[in-house]
């Protein structure tokens, strides 16, 4: 009941915070189809950033296209859904320690077979960027504590970058992020039980082209995004799944 409580308290706090916002928000959708050898579904991404005077927030949802991999029959609906949301806290934008922001985050999900556990995260996020903020990069180190799961070190620690123009090429962008974290789960199950393991990576680089600027819908871009990662979700060991996509730009 007090953990009920405090996830209560926790998820109120994150909303009132999240509040205070004139600036123009950053919102996409992204539509990807996924070339791993164990995937080979389309994935639809709904993503939003937004600054303010408070600091920023962020979130994302992927739905996964692929019922009918979990279950016998047609695909009815999303075989999974993944969220996340963060809120970066800056009240000092016009001090010395302008970069430096306190951080919040919650990540949840389902899939058709299992859930993916309500997850916490706590910490500090450092920003680094250009003169011209075309080139930008963040640092997070951050408390996450995963619910009903252990942990040999309750601790994430993330890059997030985006370069633009790429190379001078107008249009050209290069972003993505990456993930390290410790995490207690199995994986590669199999007839006689599965493996354990303890560590969890994976990050996800996409470059994109903005084909629209050539006749007038500034809004549309083609691109790629390829998944590396280690022990993530049920599968042990390195995995290296591309992806083709296409991205509108609201």
């Amino acid at each position: 009941m007090k953990a009920n409580k405090l996830t209560l308290v926790m998820a109120i706090l994150a909303i009132m915070l999240i509040a205070p916002a004139k600036a123009k928000a950053q919102v996409n959708a992204q539509l990807f189809y996924d070339f791993g050898s164990d995937r080979k579904f389309v994935t639809l991404t709904l993503e939003m950033f937004k600054q303010d005077k408070w600091g920023n927030t962020y979130f994302f949802i992927d739905h996964d296209f692929n019922y009918d991999q979990h279950v016998e029959g047609p695909n009815l609906a999303p075989g999974g859904t993944y969220f996340e949301i963060a809120r970066c806290l800056n009240f000092w934008q016009n001090s010395a320690i302008k970069n430096l922001s306190l951080h919040v985050e919650y990540n949840g999900g389902i899939t058709a077979s299992y859930p993916i556990n309500n997850a916490w995260l706590v910490g500090v996020d450092y920003f680094l960027h250009t003169k011209d903020f075309k080139n930008t990069l963040n640092l997070k180190a951050l408390y996450k504590n995963i619910k009903e799961k252990d942990s040999n070190v309750p601790m994430q620690f993330t890059a997030v970058w985006a370069m633009n123009d790429l190379f001078g090429v107008k249009g050209l962008k290069f972003d993505g992020f990456a993930d390290f974290w410790w995490e207690d789960h199995l994986v590669n199950f199999r007839e006689d039980g599965a493996d354990k393991k303890s560590t969890v990576f994976i990050t996800e680089p996409q470059l994109w082209y903005n084909v629209g600027q050539h006749f007038g819908v500034d809004n549309l871009s083609l691109g790629t995004e390829i998944e590396l990662s280690n022990n993530f979700g049920s599968t042990g060991g390195f995995k290296c799944r591309p992806c083709l996509g296409v991205k509108w730009d609201f």
